[in-house]
């Protein structure tokens, strides 16, 4: 595939050889389909590029360090297109949105290119035999794989992919060519819990230590699944169940291997009333996007730096908005704040998931317009904190469009964006 290079890094070894605007057709004779061959390709000393500059084909020696970034920006990042999912999973988040967001919302990525360099998750149904060996060639790892059940017929049926079940085999070919994977289990009360969940963790905890980790996390279900697989949210009971089979597996790979390779998600702990791990529990925090471990690690980092950190001269005051699930968490953080400052008055909002309904409790997928509504006369300050996940990666926009300043005007306050870490958040409620 003939790439155009947009722009090159500044200082880099492409600006160095005049590579802005050329077309890059190849690196030491290899094509370069995408990101990953570029990255890999380019990763030597010593290259020989063949591009065409000026209408003529040139063949270009490159002399960097090795692994030295060559420098090159194309017009899209993956350099191809994103690859988007061909399942129909029955619980996936997509098609229980609503009608009219944004069209971006819409799009279901399943691309392992974006599981290696942004961590995405992918479900193995879109890789091609070619793909499958360039991952092993080239060893690209870690990878993130969403498993869901090892038993293939199930997988099929869960994801509404005839070939879902046969790519399970792809998971051992990996592991035979030692690919760390890090593993996702979206757990559906009744159809891949129970016994359905002893069988696929029995199954990958024997690939340790090419599995490294395995995640379970529970369906997440909107109002909106009108014509879909009639699926139950967990319960207490419910929870409580999957939470004694995560934790008797844990247990066992700790005893055999020193750590627990399996992490139930903190929405488990929530929903069984059961008190959160300590720290240790979590080994090396490598399933935090899966929001595994993440209220341990924000309580006692926040705990931890509230104790070297002295009360402000002055009064504060401010407001805090968050998700039905944080909000506890975020009600102790600021209680110990208080407790330890008396010149510091924190009030924390709980905000219920209109816009969603259903069982959707985070903190990220609150909108605006829920904010707006659950808020207005309702605030003890000028000024209001929300998390930084509930906006888009621009920092200006909610999932519904509203952006900061708008929420601002409807308020009648000061928004500050709150960081996720818990040493970063006790500074920023005292600024």
């Amino acid at each position: 595939m003939a790439v155009k290079i947009s722009t090159t890094e500044k200082g880099s070894p492409a600006q160095r050889y005049g590579l802005k605007g050329c077309t890059l057709l190849s690196i030491d004779g290899h094509e370069i389909n995408d990101m990953l061959d570029y990255e890999f390709y380019s990763s030597g000393a010593f290259l020989e590029l063949a591009v065409m500059k000026d209408g003529a084909l040139c063949y270009i020696p490159v002399q960097k360090k090795e692994y030295e970034p060559l420098g090159c920006n194309f017009e899209s990042y993956l350099i191809d297109k994103t690859h988007s999912c061909k399942n129909k999973c029955m619980f996936c988040f997509i098609d229980q949105m609503p009608k009219g967001m944004r069209e971006t919302l819409y799009f279901k990525d399943d691309d392992e290119r974006l599981s290696f360099l942004f961590g995405n998750y992918v479900t193995l149904t879109n890789l091609s035999e070619r793909e499958v060996e360039r991952i092993k060639t080239m060893h690209i790892s870690p990878i993130n794989i969403s498993v869901h059940t090892t038993n293939p017929e199930l997988r099929v049926k869960m994801m509404k992919n005839k070939h879902a079940g046969d790519v399970l085999r792809y998971i051992d070919e990996f592991a035979k060519a030692y690919i760390q994977m890090n593993c996702q289990l979206v757990l559906c009360r009744g159809i891949n819990d129970g016994a359905e969940l002893r069988r696929s963790l029995e199954t990958l905890i024997k690939l340790y230590p090419a599995v490294q980790s395995i995640a379970a996390v529970p369906s997440g279900l909107t109002k909106y699944r009108e014509g879909l697989y009639p699926l139950e949210p967990y319960d207490k009971e419910t929870a409580l169940e999957v939470l004694d089979i995560l934790e008797e597996y844990g247990e066992k790979c700790y005893k055999r291997h020193g750590v627990r390779i399996i992490y139930p998600s903190d929405e488990w702990y929530l929903l069984a009333e059961r008190e959160m791990p300590p720290r240790d529990f979590y080994d090396s925090f490598c399933q935090l996007e899966n929001g595994v471990g993440m209220w341990r690690l924000l309580y006692d980092e926040f705990m931890e730096t509230l104790k070297e950190t002295r009360s402000p001269l002055l009064p504060k005051k401010i407001d805090l908005a968050t998700g039905e699930l944080a909000y506890p968490l975020i009600c102790e953080l600021a209680q110990a704040m208080q407790t330890k400052m008396r010149n510091v008055k924190i009030e924390v909002h709980e905000i219920k998931n209109e816009f969603f309904g259903g069982n959707v409790t985070v903190a990220g997928l609150i909108t605006g317009t829920d904010l707006i509504k659950q808020l207005k006369g309702k605030l003890t300050s000028r000024t209001l904190g929300i998390p930084e996940v509930m906006l888009r990666e621009e920092r200006d926009k909610f999932l519904d469009d509203i952006t900061v300043k708008e929420l601002e005007r409807e308020l009648c306050v000061r928004v500050r964006i709150m960081p996720q870490r818990g040493d970063d958040l006790v500074q920023a409620l005292l600024k």
